[in-house]
């Protein structure tokens, strides 16, 4: 039997401690690596699940759109009921469900159509669109002075057109943009997405998302490349009146309310002068229509607690659909 000296006993000691705590520490580490690698795995396997779900609320809403009367388009129509029956989803898969929902791009402004984009004029101001986009930040909820409205109309359509030249007071190009802490380049070029807007001049996120007190001007613009025209049938309340100076807040109720009830007819783009029991020509022809030829689709699959979302733009032309746009959130 070997006899170690005292203090060779107490290194060997120490070593196996030592030795241990490394084994202890390296076991533990491994068991985390482990239970993140399973987690890991759980949570793609959830992120596909979802994904396919999403992808199934989204198909669905395209078939409504497909099957759908194209001649007429309003609120009435099962597109728009879409989010409601999502609820019965459920039954579809074993576990989860898609919260679908349609909105019309259509009954929006078509921002883009601030300006001519081809002719004589092209890259001047469309004076009825930009009286629509007047009378929107005017009226409420926006309220807004004549040199704030003229301000970000000008960097809009600066922001839009293909030129260098600074328009009015309030327009910016590669001049300012540059000149800020983390410069960029004006688009000079349509806007592809809404969002692009906080990129602009005086579009603040206040204004552009909204606050507690006023919603966002978000929410009644559109980037679609369409002919201008805004779906009578289905535009808000907001957007209804800036589509004419004639029209108040009290006038535009009685439309809304005149529209929601499925009783009346809404196969004609003046149906309006029956709900003010009017014969004036109150809103200009060319500026609205009753059929949509641009939808957004927004589709999530749930399941518990965890959501995966798709969003997509699609155009409908009779019975051909195209989708513009396609994104996961």
């Amino acid at each position: 039997m070997a006899i170690y000296p005292k203090n060779e006993r107490g290194v060997a000691l120490i070593l196996t401690i030592t030795l241990i705590g490394l084994i202890v520490i390296l076991t533990l580490q491994f068991s985390k690596s482990i239970r993140a690698g399973l987690y890991e795995t759980a949570n793609f396997d959830d992120d596909v699940r979802l994904g396919a779900i999403a992808k199934s609320g989204f198909n669905c809403a395209l078939a409504v759109l497909y099957e759908d009367d194209a001649d007429v388009d309003s609120l009435r129509d099962d597109w728009a009921e879409l989010k409601t029956y999502s609820s019965q989803s459920a039954a579809m898969f074993d576990d989860g469900a898609f919260d679908t929902d349609v909105t019309d791009l259509s009954g929006k402004i078509q921002i883009n159509k601030l300006i001519y984009t081809s002719g004589e004029k092209k890259g001047e101001f469309n004076p009825d669109q930009k009286g629509i986009l007047t009378r929107l930040l005017e009226n409420k909820p926006f309220n807004l002075k004549d040199d704030q409205i003229e301000g970000i109309l000008d960097a809009i359509k600066d922001w839009i057109d293909e030129d260098d030249e600074v328009t009015g007071f309030g327009g910016a190009e590669d001049s300012y943009y540059q000149s800020l802490d983390k410069p960029y380049s004006c688009r000079n070029a349509p806007l592809e997405f809404p969002d692009e807007l906080l990129l602009i001049k005086g579009i603040t996120p206040e204004f552009y998302y909204g606050t507690s007190d006023i919603p966002g001007i978000s929410n009644y613009l559109t980037t679609v490349q369409g002919d201008g025209r805004i779906n009578f049938n289905t535009a808000s309340a907001v957007v209804l009146e800036a589509l004419s100076e004639n029209l108040d807040s009290t006038m535009v109720e009685e439309i809304v309310d005149y529209r929601n009830d499925e009783k009346n007819d809404l196969s004609k783009s003046d149906w309006y002068k029956s709900a003010l029991g009017t014969g004036e020509d109150y809103i200009d022809s060319r500026l609205i229509t009753i059929k949509s030829s641009f939808f957004e689709i927004i589709s999530k699959g749930v399941r518990d607690s965890r959501t995966k979302g798709i969003t997509g733009v699609v155009k409908r032309n009779g019975k051909k659909l195209t989708v513009l746009s396609w994104k996961f959130s």
